[in-house]
């Protein structure tokens, strides 16, 4: 399991996503942390990239994962509602 990170700010889009973006959102986040590689997309098409992805039906977020052990963090730089 990564851990997440994110700033106030990141927080504060995530906290005023509408009800069907932050149900949507909030699930496709634990999976991430799960497994980062699995779930996101790479931003500039090496699929080893460590800056990522995450394009749902209401969002789009961008993230940096750091998997160098015993770092295993998942960073979510921005959020976009689609909305």
């Amino acid at each position: 399991m990564y851990k997440l990170r994110h700033t106030a700010a990141v927080e504060a889009v995530w906290d005023s996503l509408p009800a069907p973006a932050d149900e949507e959102f909030s699930r496709a986040i634990i999976a991430v942390c799960e497994d980062p590689w699995a779930h996101t997309e790479p931003r500039d098409g090496d699929p080893r990239d460590v800056r990522r992805i995450l394009i749902l039906q209401h969002t789009v977020a961008t993230l940096l994962i750091m998997d160098a052990p015993p770092v295993r963090r998942v960073y979510l730089r921005h959020v976009d509602y689609l909305g």
